[in-house]
Parts: C-alpha cells; structure tokens; sequence
C-alpha cells in the first residue's frame, strides 16, 4: 500500500497550517515555499479539504486558509482518508452504503482477516497522531 502525493502534500499542506493555527489567513504561496509544493497542486488539495470542512478560505489581499478545527482535533487519519478515501490495503475489505461486500468470497476467505487486521493497523496509528502532536514534534526537533 503507497500513499499518493495526494496523502503525503495534504497532511504536509495541514501541518503547516496547524503551526500557524490562531494567526490568520496562511497564503498558499507561503504554504506551498515551506513545504515544496506546487502552488498549483496546493490550490486542488485545499479544495479537498475546503469541502470536507477542515479548512476555510479568506479572499483579498490578507486571505489564505486556517483551519476550521483545532489541531488536536484533526488526526493524520482524517487527512489522509479526506485525500485518499478509505484506507483499505485490499479491495475486498470495501464495502458499499449497506455494508455489503464487493468479494462473493468475502465469508469464506481465509486470508481476508489478515487484511482486516492489517488495515485496522494503520488506521489505529494514523487515527493516534494529530496535527498538534506533529507541532509538538516539530517543536522538540528544534530544541535540540
């Protein structure tokens, strides 16, 4: 299972922004200078995110995005599934609106558990670090 850039410059885009949690509006220029990415591509993730409610956009002069949460309420997790969709490393664990399976073999796979277990997984360690958590990080990486 790989990330897209979609993941990885959503959850980057996000961090920034949580470091500058409480200042305002952040330019997408700035954002974009930071943490390498096309401004560009920046503008589409933010959409994204714009529309699943994480993030608000001020216009003018002074506008950028914010977020719309605290920082401590948004876990890498909820990034990367806005950006991604479901973290599933098999197709077989999706299921549709009525929690049907799209594998006829689901109720007799063997090895479906382990990509069960596997997804459970990471979805626990992504669901357990915050954009405050990685701020704090950040923080201590530059005490040393």
């Amino acid at each position: 299972m790989k990330l897209s850039t979609k993941g990885r410059y959503g959850v980057a885009a996000m961090y920034d922004l949580a470091l500058h949690y409480g200042r305002g509006p952040i330019s997408l220029k700035s954002v974009a200078q930071r943490q390498g990415i096309s401004e560009h591509y920046l503008e589409q993730l933010m959409g994204t995110l714009r529309n699943a409610g994480y993030v608000k956009s001020v216009r003018g002069a002074q506008g950028g995005y914010s977020l719309t949460k605290n920082p401590a309420d948004i876990s890498v997790g909820d990034i990367v599934r806005i950006m991604e969709g479901p973290i599933v490393p098999v197709d077989c664990l999706l299921t549709d609106a009525v929690g049907n399976t799209y594998c006829k073999r689901a109720n007799i796979c063997v090895t479906r558990d382990v990509w069960a277990k596997v997804r459970d997984s990471i979805n626990s360690v992504l669901n357990s670090i915050s954009l405050a958590d990685l701020c704090k990080q950040d923080k201590g990486q530059g005490d040393e």
